[in-house]
Parts: C-alpha cells; sequence; structure tokens
C-alpha cells in the first residue's frame, strides 16, 4: 500500500510516497527511491510496493514540486541538482527520524534520470549504505542555471563510499555502452565496490512496462531478481 506523507524543504512542501512491508515489528533498512521522467507515477507505486514485498521501507520524494510545467520535458528542464540535493537530504531526514528505520541502513535507487541522481546523491551525501543504478543518463553534464558551473553526476563517482550495482543496456545510446564503460573505469580507478549487468537486446527505459516499444520483461526481471539478491547482501533485513 501506498500511503502520502509530506516534509519540508527550504520552507516548501514536498510529498513522498512511501511504502512499508506488512507485519514487520523490527526495525528495515530503507531505499531512497529516485523517480524516472513520468515523476511518482504508477512505475515508480510498482517500484515501492515491490521493494516493501522484499522487505524494505520506501520512499520517493517529488522532486517535480516546484515546477507547474504542464509537460514532463518541461518539468524534467526545470530540474537543478542543488534542488534535487535539498530535496534527497529531507526524505533521508525523514527516513532517518522514523522509529522503523534503521538509519544506518539506508540505500538509493533510481531509473533514468533517477539512476543519474542515485550515482549523484551516493556522491555528495553522506550515509548512504547502496546504491542501485538503471540506465543512468546525463551524467556528463550539470544541470543548474545559465552559466553555472559544478560538478557532474560523473565527477561524483569517485567519492561514492558504498558499494554499487547498475543495470545498462547495450542499445542504449544514453547511456551508451562506451559512457558505461567510462563509470566502470573511473569506479574502479578510485575503489568503489560495484557490479554492472549489461543486457542485450534492451535500450534505455528496459523496465518501463508503460512503454511496450521499450520494455524488455526477461531482461527486467532477470534485473530486478539480481538487484534484490544483491540488495539482500549489501542491506540485509
Amino acid at each position: 500500500m501506498i500511503e502520502t506523507v509530506g516534509v519540508s524543504v527550504a520552507g516548501r512542501p514536498m510529498s513522498l510516497h512511501l511504502s512499508r512491508p506488512e507485519g514487520f515489528t523490527a526495525p528495515r533498512p530503507a531505499l531512497l527511491v529516485l523517480h524516472h521522467k513520468h515523476g511518482l507515477d504508477v512505475f515508480t507505486d510498482a517500484c515501492l510496493t515491490r521493494l516493501a514485498a522484499a522487505g524494505y521501507i520506501a520512499a520517493a520524494p517529488d522532486l517535480y514540486h516546484r515546477s507547474d510545467a504542464a509537460s514532463y520535458d518541461d518539468k524534467m528542464a526545470s530540474l537543478r541538482d542543488a534542488d534535487i540535493l535539498a530535496d534527497a537530504a529531507a526524505a533521508v531526514a525523514y527516513l532517518r527520524a522514523d522509529p522503523a528505520v534503521r538509519p544506518d541502513r539506508i540505500g538509493v535507487l533510481g531509473h533514468c534520470m533517477g539512476g543519474r541522481m542515485s550515482f549523484m546523491l551516493a556522491g555528495a551525501l553522506p550515509g548512504f549504505a547502496a546504491a542501485v543504478v538503471f540506465y543512468s543518463g546525463s551524467m556528463f553534464k550539470a544541470w543548474g542555471d545559465a552559466g553555472e558551473t559544478g560538478p557532474t553526476a560523473f565527477d561524483r563517482l569517485k567519492s561514492i563510499p558504498c558499494p554499487v550495482i547498475g543495470f545498462f543496456g547495450n542499445d542504449d545510446k544514453n547511456p551508451s555502452p562506451e559512457d558505461v564503460d567510462k563509470f566502470d573505469a573511473e569506479l574502479t580507478a578510485h575503489g568503489v565496490r560495484h557490479v554492472f549487468h549489461r543486457y542485450d537486446g534492451a535500450a534505455h527505459a528496459f523496465q518501463s512496462f508503460q512503454t511496450p516499444a521499450l520494455y524488455r520483461p526477461v531482461q527486467s526481471d532477470d534485473a530486478w531478481d539480481k538487484a534484490m539478491a544483491w540488495l539482500a547482501e549489501e542491506l540485509p533485513l
């Protein structure tokens, strides 16, 4: 079951979609879930539900809460890395204050732009215990206002203190297989423990069941199985 709760970010209200495992009696690990382009939609809620079924508390902040744009393209274009960091910090603080959450066992997970954010946040915010990344695009450009400069998501890779698992399609263009090679080399160079899984016959958004042209159920199921098995080891209940 998905519930909606509210937090404050610099005086602004932001909603979180939250899912909890049923029948648990002890504090649990939690995952911060960063949504894809289409926001807190049925896909994001399905991810939260899947994680709760596996025993995790999972929360997804509405990263579009500052935008009144009508289209998702415009909403996505309005995002700024500094705001994403503030939103994520507020969501993590909410989780750490929840007595049902193990504060030392909070991971981060995201798809598409959320995968980019998972890499970025793992390297920028302290305390994440694991990072799960699905086809993270736009890794080589900072998201800021015109004229602003700042570290890219790729630049943050060297600062990640936790283990990482990543899933990528070999037919993807953003990130391309060559991009994924760069992620792999950068993480390796800085001693970040990680494992990547790459899928033939899969492009971007291969887990998106809302997009039949891109959805690849066999690869998607395999990726979820591998992610859950990895989390069971790296973020144990």
